[in-house]
């Protein structure tokens, strides 16, 4: 056995690279927590938090609830994601890139979750179960759902309950009626589609096959438009039984961006456009329940 030489000894691949500023971990790690989505779930919240009548002190509780829940479910998705999208070269991940640590995300995710648990209970008992409900099935299409064919079906529970959780925080805990639940159920599995339209093929290529992928780009785009159109109705309608001239022009708008989601050159398709205009459409919808009011509660009550 003879000795090593210095060429043969093992060298460090070089200096140690620096780990993000403290600036830099922040930006980083709210961009892990899919700021978009969780704004405009939040924002959406917050508009039927005024439309169902709740006052100031209950509609900053039930909001704070529903942005600690959105919060905590994009930094669980980030966190579990992390070595798909490593491996994809993710420049937009911010785990990805180094922008952010996977222990602080993953703490992140658990203090949201945390959070969340004692504002969604002060709504009420009815209430918050119905919220946790919704945000337990964000954490399981994170964990599970998202890499088969139901991974539509925790969109449309979590979106689904989402007027639940509001109406139930009132006074005499009054259920949404049905065509409102639907509406939002809709919405949200077709927001689903949308969302995971400029990732198909990284979502592919890392093992992801929830029911979009297997669709293809066309399919679930052509989905997503079918789904928020069928909501728009039902959200158009519901409350009168009839399409009013403004739900009736609301539903135009709904068809003239399903034809620029559906006929736009490949370029488009694979942009965040057809993402966009449902939550465009989403912020339209909940302005005409605004609007629409006391229909919100249905006129049924906790037993």
């Amino acid at each position: 056995m003879r000795p090593t030489t210095d060429e043969e000894r093992p060298r460090l691949a070089g200096p140690a690279v620096p780990g993000p500023s403290h600036g830099q971990a922040v930006v980083g790690l709210l961009k892990a927590s899919h700021p978009m989505p969780a704004t405009a779930v939040t924002v959406l919240a917050a508009l039927l938090a005024a439309a169902c009548g709740l006052d100031l002190v209950s509609a900053a509780v039930a909001v704070a609830a529903v942005a600690a829940g959105q919060l905590s479910i994009g930094w669980c998705n980030d966190r579990l994601d992390v070595r798909r999208d490593r491996a994809a070269g993710r420049r937009d991940k911010p785990l990805a890139t180094g922008a952010a640590r996977p222990g602080t995300v993953g703490t992140a995710a658990g203090a949201a979750l945390l959070v969340c648990v004692p504002l969604s209970l002060g709504c009420g008992l009815p209430a918050g179960a119905v919220h946790l409900a919704g945000v337990a099935a964000g954490w399981t299409y994170n964990l599970w759902l998202k890499r088969t064919i139901l991974s539509w079906l925790p969109y449309a529970v979590a979106f689904g309950l989402l007027p639940a959780f509001l109406t139930l925080s009132l006074p005499g805990r009054p259920w949404p009626p049905l065509w409102l639940t639907a509406a939002a159920a809709l919405l949200g599995t077709g927001a689903h589609f949308t969302n995971v339209l400029p990732d198909i093929e990284d979502d592919l290529a890392g093992g992801v096959r929830g029911l979009p992928q297997r669709l293809g780009r066309r399919g679930a785009t052509a989905t997503a438009v079918l789904l928020a159109l069928a909501s728009c109705v039902l959200l158009t309608a519901g409350p009168t039984g009839r399409v009013s001239p403004a739900g009736a022009g609301l539903v135009g708008v709904t068809l003239a961006l399903g034809a620029v989601a559906l006929a736009g050159p490949p370029g488009l398709l694979r942009g965040r456009v057809p993402f966009a205009a449902v939550v465009a459409m989403a912020g339209l919808d909940a302005a005409l329940l605004v609007l629409s009011g006391g229909a919100l509660t249905g006129g049924r009550t906790w037993p």
